[in-house]
């Protein structure tokens, strides 16, 4: 496994996924416009080695697919983090073993925590270049502006450090920064986030808080910070769980924080509580420009960088982008965590379209009236990620779920609008969404779209059609002789049957 951010282009670039461009490029609007086209298409990571006015190069897209994801995770398959999911379910919720191959597991498992505790690195990378005082200027990084209606540059895929004050307990997030001078920086995160507790925390006791930011970090400790899993475990620990091995941390120069040590760059600075400027419009998630407003102000006083470092960055937006890569890795490894809390789950799916967590649909194995509305309220309390889900969508464990043709004929075939559908008014909800009609409040949706069973309907549930299984096992053999060997079955284009795929 790549040992560093380094390590892993040098990964992608032999297996033919990084491509390298030379010629001059522009951070303001051109580099974003670049990687959202290879974005689109599933195309590799780019590294601009030529970019106007910046003397360090630009790496996006990195994370671009799911399958750079696991490169990077050390695994082959997007099945393989199901397995990680496992021994993270392990962890949340142990149960005493009742034999003795259970006992064996669970302690395989405490292992890997052992393994993944971090470690202390005295000469770090990320400090072979150290710049402090009015020697600082932030318009040295080549940060990007994505779209034409934003406010300024941004910082995207920083890891954001900060501590607890009066527990001393890190708590390190992936949150954009806003340019807003040579040695200052807005940060825009929710209230809920870890660093705006520690926030709020500092300023009951009259100090400023101390924040670090990551740039250029392995992937997989990307991977850690944006796991939000109620769980006693640092995402230092995470990420050493999803890599197989402990990070190495170094501390900071002028703050009292660790970062990953071979880190590209790190910003070291406070936040004096109640110190805020005006942040955005910026072009998020939701695929529209977000709202201006006051947010809180970080003041740097030094920034440390390895030797010839590279600039790690991406932007949001409308899907395909790579947070929502990052979201269906992430959907693997919350899927046995998820069956812990509700064992009836077969399989759940956040369909990118639905940017990642605004629509789940769920598979259960159905065995009594009324149990697909108990999967969907039992959803939305399971994990705090899903408290912003809009719509749950509960089908049959036949339906294959990341089909959206199966799931779409279970609603039109197996739902009554008025029986099957219910709504969930002034509920808790994401302030980035336009649609709610109140900010920070809004409804949820459930619709089973389940086989109906008594009491739920009194009508005779009529028989699915399905093949007749030894004819199809004839037809198989002898599909050859059919003189159709060259027609290949699991390849159907959907733009034959009525779809506009482009």
């Amino acid at each position: 496994m790549a040992e560093d951010f380094r390590e892993f282009l040098d990964v992608l670039e032999k297996r033919g996924q990084l491509r390298r461009i030379k010629t001059l490029v522009d951070s303001d609007l051109e580099i974003a416009e670049i990687a959202n086209r290879m974005l689109q298409c599933g195309g590799p990571g780019l590294l601009f080695e030529n970019v106007k006015g910046a003397k360090y190069p630009v790496a996006v897209n990195i994370m671009g697919t799911v399958e750079r994801i696991c490169w990077a995770m050390n695994m082959k398959q997007p099945q393989e983090l199901e397995d990680l999911g496992r021994k993270l379910a392990m962890l949340q919720q142990p149960k005493p073993p009742k034999k003795i191959a259970q006992a064996v597991e669970f302690g395989k498992v405490l292992f890997d925590v052992l393994k993944a505790k971090p470690s202390r690195d005295y000469f770090p990378p990320c400090q072979q270049v150290v710049i402090e005082g009015n020697d600082l200027d932030l318009n040295s990084l080549p940060l990007i502006r994505p779209y034409g209606g934003d406010a300024g540059k941004i910082i995207t895929l920083g890891l954001v450090i900060t501590k607890d004050c009066e527990t001393g307990t890190p708590n390190i997030g992936v949150y954009r920064l806003q340019l807003q001078s040579k040695n200052t920086m807005t940060v825009q995160w929710l209230s809920v986030r870890g660093g705006a507790r520690h926030l709020r925390k500092a300023a009951e006791r009259g100090k400023k808080l101390e924040i670090a930011i990551a740039l250029g970090v392995h992937p997989l400790v990307i991977m850690a910070a944006a796991t939000p899993i109620p769980m006693d475990l640092s995402e230092w620990l995470f990420a050493g769980l999803y890599g197989g091995g402990g990070i190495k941390l170094a501390k900071c120069k002028t703050v009292d924080l660790e970062v990953p040590a071979d880190s590209e760059f790190v910003l070291e600075g406070t936040i004096t509580p109640g110190e805020e400027m005006v942040d955005g419009p910026f072009g998020d998630h939701m695929g529209y420009y977000n709202q201006s407003k006051p947010c809180p102000l970080i003041r740097f006083n030094c920034m440390t960088h390895r030797k010839n470092p590279v600039y790690l960055t991406t932007f949001s937006g409308r899907p395909p982008k790579e947070e929502a890569m990052i979201a269906i890795a992430l959907n693997r490894i919350y899927t046995p965590i998820l069956r812990q809390q509700v064992p009836e789950i077969v399989d759940f799916f956040l369909p990118m379209e639905a940017l990642s967590y605004k629509a789940a649909i769920i598979s259960i194995d159905k065995a009594y009236p009324g149990q697909a509305r108990r999967a969907a309220l039992a959803f939305w309390s399971a994990l705090p990620q899903f408290t912003y889900t809009k719509f749950v969508i509960v089908v049959d464990k036949d339906i294959n779920i990341r089909d959206p043709r199966q799931v779409v004929w279970a609603i039109s075939s197996k739902v009554d609008p008025q029986r099957d559908v219910f709504i969930i008014p002034d509920t808790p909800f994401d302030k980035l969404d336009f649609a709610t009609p109140k900010v920070g409040l809004g409804s949820r949706m459930g619709i089973d779209a389940t086989t109906k069973v008594y009491p739920e309907t009194e009508a005779e549930w009529g028989e699915q059609l399905e093949p007749d299984p030894a004819m199809a096992a004839m037809v198989d053999r002898r599909w050859a002789e059919y003189g159709l060997a060259d027609i290949n079955l699991d390849e159907v284009n959907a733009n034959l049957f009525g779809y506009d795929m482009k």
